[in-house]
């Protein structure tokens, strides 16, 4: 195995045919993205079709993430569509009229937002282009002073760095959207803007009163207020993703990579997969190849052994989303193999019980030199929880259910195959076989018990 992190893609308008999604298979993505922000459910489910009939034809295992657009918030729009400059020092006053705005006001659609507002709050629009601090709240407006200036259109979105958003995590086209989505079984649901553990367990309720499928949800980490409760947000979800382009907004910029890292630490820590995202080789939207601080900065999740990295512009508008994967692939396969950085983090045990048995599993593997870890996996706690230990060397996950093993592919350092014969043999040299490992010592776990055999 060449490369442990894996590669997370955003499906778009520039690699949603089958030619071209063929080629990014094969090139190495392990997990579809699928924005719903873009499209509706019946749109995107024509897409899970395809990559699934695409993946099935290659015979290359692929996840499939179905990501919910989530309570964006936007503003009203302008008179004829005009754009007005905001001048530092200047009022604006945002309101619950729906006239046309013009350089002193704009409809505020969100009466959760107006009621959720203070004193004090910032309002970031533009990307932060704007900021706006609120001056005063009222039942139906709120006055601001600009802070920051730049021109202003309709229906640019916002962020609130400091607003505790009092409003449900899903939207009704959230709702209209997941509907379609599960009758398609997808094997993760990526949530937008969560603030607290209760937007998980809200969007979870929604999908078991309507599947019994077992669809493992994405934290997504866009907001402070995500940060401040990641331990409990990572608890109640299945895996997290580090949304750094909403966080570069609502935090200061510089904070954004020490943020990151605590983020990857804790899951860690919690046996969560992390994605790592946001303008990865964004410049290979259109360049043929990325700037050498892209190239580090891919190479840097891998050396900080997050689970995957994730491309998105590059692939879903960009003019060759094929070579951006093979350039991420070769990047993400460089840095697993260097030697200088060790995935297996001591330190890191020192926060895992003594008798805590995938602490053994990873200790026993590195200590006998082992040429993987078998594992005979009924779900996907298990495996997951090994791959959290980062061992040095390949897991393989012998699965019984295809859902189980899609959703291994997020995992780093795991090769997951769904094979009911194998499963029930409990053959472990045959599946380290499928994947090229016919000689050397294999740690075998089934059902948390633990042994130790030599491929001859």
């Amino acid at each position: 195995m060449t490369r442990f992190t894996k590669v997370t893609a955003s499906i778009g308008p520039k690699c949603e045919d089958e030619h071209t999604l063929t080629k990014m298979i094969n090139a190495g993505v392990n997990v579809c993205r699928l924005n719903f922000s873009h499209d509706t459910g019946d749109v995107q489910g024509t897409k899970i079709d395809l990559i699934r009939a695409v993946s099935n034809k290659l015979g290359k295992r692929v996840a499939i993430m179905v990501d919910i657009q989530g309570p964006k918030h936007r503003i009203g729009d302008f008179e004829s569509d005009k754009h007005y400059p905001l001048k530092i020092g200047q009022k604006f006053i945002l309101d619950s009229d729906d006239t046309p705005g013009n350089e002193n006001r704009v409809q505020l659609p969100d009466a959760d937002v107006m009621r959720s507002l203070n004193v004090g709050d910032r309002i970031l629009l533009n990307d932060g282009k704007i900021e706006l601090r609120v001056d005063a709240v009222f039942d139906d407006m709120v006055e601001t002073t600009v802070m920051r200036g730049d021109e202003i259109w309709s229906r640019r979105g916002f962020n609130l760095p400091d607003t505790d958003v009092d409003t449900d995590i899903l939207t009704s086209k959230d709702k209209a959207d997941l509907e379609y989505a599960i009758k398609k079984n997808p094997d993760f649901v990526a949530v937008s803007f969560v603030q607290r553990a209760e937007d998980i367990s809200n969007v979870r309720d929604f999908i078991t009163e309507r599947t019994a499928s077992p669809i493992k949800i994405v934290a997504k980490i866009e907001r402070p207020n995500a940060v401040k409760r990641i331990v409990d947000i990572a608890n109640a979800a299945d895996a997290v993703m580090i949304a750094r382009g909403d966080l570069a907004v609502e935090l200061p910029f510089e904070q954004v990579p020490a943020v990151s890292r605590r983020i990857l630490r804790e899951c860690r820590k919690l046996n969560k997969p992390v994605i790592m995202a946001t303008q990865m080789l964004s410049s290979m939207v259109h360049a043929e190849f990325p700037t050498r601080a892209e190239i580090s900065d891919v190479a840097n999740a891998a050396y900080l052994c997050a689970d995957s990295a994730m491309t998105s512009e590059e692939t879903t508008i960009g003019d060759n989303p094929v070579r951006v994967i093979e350039t991420m692939n070769k990047i993400l396969s460089f840095a697993d193999k260097d030697t200088i950085e060790n995935p297996y983090d001591w330190s890191l045990m020192d926060n895992v019980p003594e008798n805590d048995w995938s602490r053994s599993v990873s200790s026993m593997a590195f200590l006998n030199k082992a040429s993987a870890i078998v594992v005979f996996a009924r779900d996907t706690e298990s495996v997951t929880q090994i791959s959290c230990r980062r061992p040095d060397i390949p897991i393989i996950a012998v699965c019984n259910e295809d859902m189980i093993a899609n959703q291994l592919c997020l995992s780093r350092g795991v090769l997951s195959v769904c094979d009911v014969s194998l499963f029930g043999q409990r053959d472990a040299f045959s599946a380290a076989s499928l994947f090229g490992i016919r000689t050397g010592k294999l740690v075998i776990v089934d059902e948390e018990k633990i042994s130790l055999r030599v491929l001859d």
